[in-house]
């Protein structure tokens, strides 16, 4: 029977982000965007996946994935390293899909962001938002932040994931590292008795409801740094998707709230690099300055897209710019950056001219 160490050593060797466990499919391994099938390794029967979710989940995972028939949790593998794992039912099999997580936090510096974003770690409060789709690079971001954080301050770092991905070891700051499931029942539950842990800065895995997204605003009021993500694809989309969340009598004052609060919103998109081997995020960056607030207390947040981009010398980018430069200079294919920006026929106008 097919063994979880061999899918996995081949998935390292081939530098391979995610794994997917489907059965009737060989292992497939994704590498820089791109599917491929694992060479050497048999097509996958259900009895395999069983097995190999079997050796990864204790009794009680075991029992909690039945029920559910969906789990999240992370796995360490003795010299691969780490994994986020998502078990379920399909076809009423069961599949597996693993994302591989880096032993070390990559350097900030190095991720390719705007140099904007390495101000945010500085913020003494408020809250920071790192947007964008599945398998975008969020979760490193935010990690990266921590970790220049972490080397620089003396400060309480509390954090809440769903699973905890990078594993960070306290420097100069006290981390705490808090997962779903296992340490706390939900984000909105440990962001509540996080208030009464003193910490400074507080890292929330992912506001994806109404009870998380108001303790987190709530949190970032209360002269915490708070960062989150969102599955938004822009800073106005993000903002809209907030004040959705709430009912319509309460979204006036939320926008009040935001508007005091929110510090920034970074959005970023993974591109497969055609100059190296490796992958290139390309930004929308929004600084909340005055105009951004009028706007988000006046709930004109059509205008904010206008506002980014005369804003350039604070920092602010949009979308469309971001990949414009990486076609431009050569680090992104011309087609993909045009099928993934905002305004497609825009930048192909662009582009062309």
């Amino acid at each position: 029977m097919i063994e979880l160490m061999d899918i996995l050593t081949g998935a390292t060797n081939a530098g391979a982000s995610d794994v997917h466990l489907v059965p009737g499919h060989k292992p497939t391994f994704r590498v820089h965007t791109q599917l491929q099938q694992a060479d050497g390794l048999e097509v996958l029967q259900p009895a395999d996946t069983q097995h190999l979710l079997s050796g990864m989940l204790s009794e009680k995972q075991q029992a909690d994935f039945e029920r559910n028939r969906d789990y999240d949790f992370s796995v360490a593998v003795d010299e691969l390293g780490r994994f986020r794992v998502n078990a379920h039912y399909q076809a009423d099999v069961i599949s597996i899909s693993m994302r591989a997580i880096t032993a070390d936090v990559p350097a900030l510096a190095d991720l390719g962001l705007p140099d904007i974003v390495t101000k945010f770690v500085h913020l003494p409060r408020g809250l920071v938002l790192v947007t964008g789709p599945t398998g975008s690079g969020k979760s490193t971001t935010l990690a990266s932040m921590i970790d220049v954080m972490n080397k620089q301050y003396d400060k309480h770092i509390i954090t809440m994931e769903d699973p905890v991905e990078y594993q960070l070891r306290s420097d100069k700051c006290l981390i705490e590292q808090r997962e779903v499931g296992s340490d706390v029942t939900t984000f909105a539950s440990g962001l509540k008795h996080a208030l009464r842990q003193d910490p400074d800065i507080i890292l929330v895995g992912e506001m994806r409801d109404l009870e998380t997204t108001s303790a987190a605003i709530t949190a970032a009021e209360t002269g915490h740094l708070v960062l989150s993500t969102m599955h938004t694809q822009s800073a106005a989309q993000t903002l809209a998707r907030i004040v959705d969340i709430y009912p319509a009598e309460s979204q006036n004052q939320v926008r009040s709230m935001l508007s005091n609060t929110l510090q920034a919103v970074v959005t970023q998109t993974l591109f497969r690099r055609i100059d190296i081997s490796g992958m290139a995020p390309a930004c929308e960056v929004m600084v909340c300055n005055a105009a951004v607030r009028n706007c988000i207390r006046e709930n004109r947040l059509h205008e904010i897209p206008n506002i980014i981009e005369t804003n350039r010398a604070e920092g602010m980018c949009r979308l469309d710019d971001s990949i414009r430069s990486l076609v431009i200079n050569g680090v992104i294919d011309r087609d993909d950056g045009i099928g993934r920006a905002a305004n497609p026929t825009a930048l192909l106008r662009q582009l062309s001219g």
